[in-house]
């Protein structure tokens, strides 16, 4: 039989002049799009909403509802006040309380059969989505890291700059400032003054603030039974609205602030440094957390992880943070060593402006030295801020001062001029470096003192090059070109001498 015959296929599906002939390989469009489909209103159906989206719209909807009646319940029970001159002081007295009435409607009224602060504390939104704020589940444990081992040696060799009864000292708190105040109202009406402390606290509340109403006091004296038990979860809204009231510091203090738990505590913080301007955020970290974390070191001998990122929130606000809580505690000249380093360690991680850094330089060099304070100082100064010509100058006069001084300065006082002189040494004045060199004779430790004089030797001085040389006896460091760093130093030995250069032929006209 005949093989049979192979067809072949073409190679290509068109032939050269069909491609040409083709509009389609040009890019041309020869057939239509399809119309999209568009839908009819009258013809789409209705999503139905999800059972939960449903009750969150119905729950907001019955919340904005309840605060329109709590406005008009206020209204209607002051509209009957007179024009007198007590009414008008009931009035003025009622006024900062306006931002409590819804709160105090959502609660359960705040009376007797209400369902108290805890009624809220589900229902409320918060950022952290009821983590309680703290990172993974480091809610329960205690900070290792920075567990500090004190050396007896070193505290007594800080103790001899400390302030009489530094062991003893109490941090002046919130409910302190907020008792001299009525004890000063009362001195001036003539009325009985309140019992000092060393009372039974279990036997009766604390005093109240003027101006509160009872309903007031009751809501918040159990918020703050709330507080003191809160590990994790929600904060009540009553809570969250203190920070927007005018008399906030007199609310706060019906919580009882030093019975909060450690977590209630960095929650406040969070709460307070975000919503509050850097002055009144200073008051809240001089009265509420400044005297906790004292007390807490004082007493466990280490530091809360909670309370120790509550620290780290309140340097969000750089400001505050300087005014209210390291300032402070330098100025009463109690702080001990382990207070110390764990506030040390809070520098270190935070970064803050050079401008307020500055500016707690120069206050800190300016106060009346305590030991510790060189702590502050030596983190300040390693991280190497272009200070301005006026802190490096009371620096300067800080270290000086101690050239007469009688007693042995702490090894830490060495190490900050060290780290001073390191950092600054060609920023500071000539007549500086000679008086720093004489300091290092009279304040002498074996083994930090010449790192200093080397420092000095090697310094230039502000303005001149020459004056370290002069200051030092070390020779000037030439003064180079910063742009001059890059370059490459082939040729930089050979010497040209313009007076003996080859004659360079010229082209005739």
């Amino acid at each position: 039989m005949p093989k049979k015959a192979r067809v072949r296929k073409p190679k290509h599906s068109q032939s050269l002049h069909e491609q040409i002939e083709d509009p389609e390989s040009y890019g041309v469009r020869t057939k239509p799009r399809a119309e999209k489909k568009r839908r009819r209103a009258d013809d789409e159906e209705e999503e139905l909403l999800d059972v939960k989206l449903s009750g969150r719209i119905l729950k907001a909807a019955r919340e904005q509802q309840q605060e329109l009646d709590a406005e008009e319940l206020f209204d209607l029970d002051h509209d009957d006040d007179g024009d007198d001159e007590d009414g008008q002081q009931q009035k003025r007295a009622a006024d900062p309380q306006a931002a409590l009435r819804a709160a105090l409607q959502k609660i359960g009224g705040g009376g007797p059969g209400g369902k108290g602060p805890a009624a809220d504390d589900d229902s409320d939104d918060d950022s952290d989505g009821g983590r309680g704020g703290l990172h993974g589940n480091d809610a329960d444990e205690q900070y290792e890291e920075e567990e500090v081992e004190v050396d007896p040696e070193d505290e007594r060799a800080l103790a001899a700059f400390l302030a009489p009864g530094a062991a003893t000292y109490r941090q002046t708190s919130l409910a302190d400032l907020i008792v001299s105040r009525l004890r000063e109202r009362q001195a001036e009406q003539g009325l009985a003054q309140l019992a000092e402390d060393g009372d039974d606290p279990d036997s009766a509340p604390g005093p109240v603030p003027d101006g509160l109403e009872p309903r007031v006091v009751e809501v918040y004296r159990g918020v703050g039974k709330l507080l003191s038990r809160y590990t994790a979860g929600k904060v009540p809204k009553a809570f969250k609205i203190i920070p927007n009231l005018r008399n906030w510091e007199d609310v706060l203090y019906l919580t009882d602030p030093d019975s909060w738990s450690v977590h209630a505590v960095y929650q406040a913080t969070r709460l307070f440094v975000s919503n509050l301007n850097a002055r009144l955020a200073q008051r809240f970290l001089a009265l509420v957390l400044l005297p906790r974390v004292r007390a807490e070191i004082r007493q466990h001998k280490r530091l809360h992880f909670a309370l120790f990122q509550a620290l780290r929130k309140a340097t969000y606000k750089p400001g505050a943070f300087y005014k209210g809580i390291l300032l402070p505690l330098c100025q009463t000249r109690t702080c001990t060593l382990r207070e110390a380093v764990i506030l040390t360690s809070v520098l270190k991680r935070a970064s803050l402006p050079v401008l307020h850094s500055a500016a707690a330089l120069l206050r800190l060099a300016q106060l009346e030295y305590c030991g510790t304070t060189s702590f502050f100082m030596r983190v300040l100064l390693d991280k190497k801020y272009a200070l301005p010509y006026r802190v490096i100058d009371a620096l300067v006069d800080h270290f000086v001062r101690f050239a007469d001084d009688e007693r042995q300065m702490p090894v830490v006082w060495h190490q900050t001029l060290l780290c001073f002189v390191q950092r600054y040494k060609h920023e500071i004045r000539p007549d500086d470096l000679r008086a720093l060199r004489a300091l290092c004779s009279k304040q002498h430790h074996y083994k930090v003192s010449p790192e200093v004089v080397r420092e000095l030797d090697h310094g230039m001085g502000r303005g001149a090059g020459g004056a370290a040389g002069q200051a030092g006896g070390a020779a000037p460091m030439a003064i180079q070109d910063p742009g001059a760093a890059g370059l490459s130093k082939v040729g930089a030995n050979v010497v040209e001498n313009v007076r003996d250069m080859p004659p360079v032929p010229m082209l005739e006209d």
